[in-house]
C-alpha cells in the first residue's frame, strides 16, 4: 500500500494502463514536470502534487496491466496497490479520471474479453463507481484517431453506457494531452466537481 499521501481532504487521482499518457496529462493539468520511468512499470508510488494554499490534492497513480518485461506478480501488486489506494481514500476522492489510448484501448478491451475475463479498464471504471467515486474517461490520443465518434461509441457500449457518446460527455472525455488539448477533461471534472460542492477547486481545471 502507498504510505506518502499529503493530507488533504479532497482529491482527483488518475488512473490507468502504463504508456497511455498519464503523466503527459498529469503535466498539463498541474503545469509540473514529473519524473517518470522510460520503462513501464519503472513508477511504482503515486505523484502527488498538491497546492499549499487549498486542501487539494491530484494524484497519478501507478499504471497497472500488462507491462513488457514486468513479472506478472510484480504487475499484480501494483494493480493491488491502486485498487487499495482508491479505496482506502474513496471519501475524499471527489473524481477518478480514469485514462485510456483512444487508438488502441477497444482492441484492448475486446481482447482481454471472455467469460472468466473482465478487461482491466472496464474493471476500473466499474470499481470507481462501486466505491463511490465519480469517474470520468480520459480517452487520450485522440488526435491520432480517424473515426472519432465511432470510436467513442464503441467504447461507451464496452462500459456499459448507451451510445452516442455525446450524451456522456460528463463521463467521456476525448482529449489529447501531448498537443494540450484537455478542455473536454476539464468541463467533466468541473462537472462533478460542483456536484460535490467545490466550485472552488474549478481553479485547478
Amino acid at each position: 500500500m502507498f504510505e506518502s499521501r499529503p493530507d488533504r481532504d479532497a482529491e482527483v487521482v488518475l488512473v490507468g494502463r502504463s504508456n497511455v499518457g498519464k503523466s503527459t496529462l498529469m503535466r498539463e493539468i498541474t503545469g509540473h514536470t514529473f519524473d517518470t520511468g522510460q520503462r513501464p512499470g519503472v513508477t511504482r508510488s503515486p505523484n502527488h502534487f498538491d497546492w499549499a494554499s487549498a486542501d487539494f490534492v491530484i494524484s497519478d497513480l501507478p499504471g497497472f496491466g500488462f507491462m513488457k518485461g514486468v513479472p506478472e506478480d510484480v504487475r499484480e501488486e501494483i494493480k493491488t496497490d491502486v485498487v487499495q489506494y482508491v479505496e482506502a481514500n474513496a471519501d475524499k476522492i471527489l473524481v477518478g479520471i480514469l485514462v485510456v489510448d483512444g487508438k488502441s484501448v477497444i482492441d484492448i478491451i475486446d481482447r482481454h474479453s471472455g467469460p472468466d475475463e473482465i478487461p482491466h479498464d472496464v474493471e476500473m471504471f466499474h470499481f470507481l463507481r462501486e466505491v463511490g467515486v465519480e469517474p470520468v474517461v480520459a480517452v487520450n490520443k485522440m488526435d491520432k484517431v480517424d473515426d472519432r465518434d465511432e470510436r467513442l461509441n464503441d467504447l461507451c457500449d464496452r462500459l456499459g453506457l448507451h451510445p452516442p457518446w455525446q450524451q456522456w460527455q460528463e463521463t467521456i472525455a476525448p482529449i489529447s494531452a501531448k498537443r494540450g488539448s484537455i478542455e473536454p477533461l476539464n468541463e467533466a471534472v468541473r462537472h462533478h466537481l460542483h456536484e460535490a460542492e467545490r466550485d472552488d477547486l474549478f481553479q485547478f481545471f
